[in-house]
């Protein structure tokens, strides 16, 4: 589903066209079911594979990791991946294979990917009165996969949408040829059109992906109220989007009175429960403020809401205020202060490990880092899971130059996380090469490249490697590795061609 009417950014404009296409047009007609789901029929063989779909899932989301809206920072992906994961338990059939990131764009938005990816905007968690409101636009983005509505769209045979699809696929052939940017075939491209033609049909693939993510959400243990709030909202933002200026996107979106209604009449009959949001929450909602000011301006107005909202605040939402300018004050070289406000932060407040995050994030910054290693370690000891520490033990170890230890720390943590974090390999690669070990840094980046879609530069990495390896072990493995990554290469290339023709 759309969330917002501002489309203009998110991977240039490659996402904008897949995003369109994510709340896609399905033109069969809703049987009747006054209860239970809306039946929109089901994908027939002439549909996109899931395994078809699979693969130009991870093209697009290879080319977007590049992108500089693209959000790196391991907290927020983090926690909208525990949050999905939590979602998707209670998914109806099989739990999809999702993966979530976030978007650096103050705009009121969300979208599915092909391929079980889910972007969220930072504007979304920052406009959350609460941690259900969040889940809940996210149930509806994990159903939108679950019933596989973007696939079945993909296969549609509206004029508009193969030429949509044709333009994203031709640019992510060029991108996988490499030394082009992917978003550059897109950029003209007239999306406004194919938009307005889809709007007018996905009203039954809305309608389903709300009923199945309000029994995720239920089922989950969140608060089901969280998508009627949300439901508001986006009637509130379409009723203030055309009164100031004549746009009617949303107006005619299936965002309509019928479906506010249900989630009404769903909420009220939903068993009661009492749900407090984690403390993470306000910690991620505090972070993402920050992430998405890209301007001195901008980020003057951020400090003063920050500072009113640590004033005014109790608890967790207090001191998640105060943790977010303490983040600010170390970006901006302000040591003292970045102390002193995250000792105001502490106050009051169970330990957790963003507030231990922050205080090694300051240790390192201020070139400490022999402490910040100790830190890091006794916060890892506690809260193994946290990526953000473990990236930051891997940094500190990087500046006491015992590189040979980082890279092998680097190895245990890209097998914790093998896809989520293409950083931790780049990291690795410098290290080992730092440690004269460069068969294995150059193997490394081309894990690196891979991740991020340069296909061809993590062949040229594996081909240097094999070169400059005596070993002939070591030369079968990356015989093996370089003939896998053909293979893959090929087989986007002909998911690719299938849809650019």
């Amino acid at each position: 589903m759309k969330w917002q009417v501002d489309t203009q950014r998110w991977f240039g404009s490659l996402v904008l066209t897949v995003a369109a296409l994510a709340a896609l047009a399905i033109p069969l007609q809703a049987q009747g079911q006054p209860t239970g789901l809306p039946s929109i029929g089901t994908a027939s063989g002439a549909d996109l594979s899931p395994a078809w779909e699979q693969r130009l899932g991870d093209s697009i989301i290879a080319q977007g990791r590049r992108d500089p809206t693209f959000v790196h920072d391991a907290e927020l992906n983090q926690y909208l991946n525990d949050m999905g994961n939590r979602l998707a338990q209670y998914a109806s059939g099989s739990a999809p294979r999702i993966e979530l990131f976030g978007v650096k764009d103050p705009a009121f938005n969300a979208f599915a990917l092909p391929g079980g990816y889910i972007g969220i905007n930072t504007g979304l968690i920052v406009q959350a009165d609460s941690e259900a409101e969040v889940a809940g636009v996210m149930a509806h983005e994990i159903a939108h996969v679950t019933q596989r509505h973007i696939a079945r769209g993909l296969t549609q045979s509206q004029q508009s949408e193969r030429l949509a699809m044709a333009t994203v696929a031709a640019s992510l052939l060029a991108a996988l040829a490499g030394g082009v940017d992917m978003a550059a075939g897109v950029a003209a491209f007239g999306q406004a059109a194919v938009i307005d033609q889809q709007l007018g049909f996905s009203r039954s693939a809305e309608r389903e992906a709300d009923r199945i993510g309000f029994q995720m959400l239920s089922q989950s243990g969140y608060d089901p109220q969280g998508l009627e709030d949300m439901f508001g909202k986006l009637m509130r933002s379409a009723q203030m989007n055309v009164n100031a200026s004549g746009n009617n996107y949303l107006s005619t979106h299936p965002l309509s009175i019928d479906r506010m209604t249900d989630m009404q009449n769903r909420t009220q009959t939903a068993p009661k429960r009492q749900y407090q949001d984690s403390p993470a929450f306000w910690y991620i909602r505090s972070k993402s403020l920050i992430l998405q000011t890209d301007s001195r301006r901008a980020l003057s107005r951020i400090v003063e809401q920050l500072q009113d909202e640590g004033r005014r605040f109790e608890g967790v939402k207090r001191s998640a205020a105060w943790w977010a300018l303490a983040e600010l004050a170390t970006q901006s070289k302000q040591y003292a202060d970045a102390r002193r406000f995250l000792g105001y932060a502490n106050k009051g407040v169970s330990a957790n490990p963003f507030l231990a995050r922050q205080s090694v994030a300051i240790l390192l910054a201020e070139g400490n880092a022999q402490k910040a290693l100790a830190a890091a370690d006794q916060a890892l000891a506690r809260w193994p899971q946290h990526r953000a520490l473990a990236e930051l033990k891997a940094k500190s170890l990087q500046a006491l130059a015992r590189h040979a230890e980082a890279a092998r720390f680097l190895e245990t943590q890209t097998r914790k996380w093998p896809a989520e974090a293409p950083g931790l390999y780049e990291m690795m690669a410098q290290n080992l090469l730092a440690a004269d070990q460069p068969v294995q840094a150059r193997v490394a980046m081309a894990d690196y490249y891979v991740l991020t879609g340069a296909y061809p530069a993590a062949m040229a990495q594996l081909q240097q490697a094999r070169e400059m390896s005596d070993d002939f072990h070591a030369k079968s493995k990356l015989d093996v590795r370089i003939r896998a990554l053909r293979e893959r290469m090929a087989q986007e290339q002909e998911v690719l061609e299938r849809f650019s023709g």
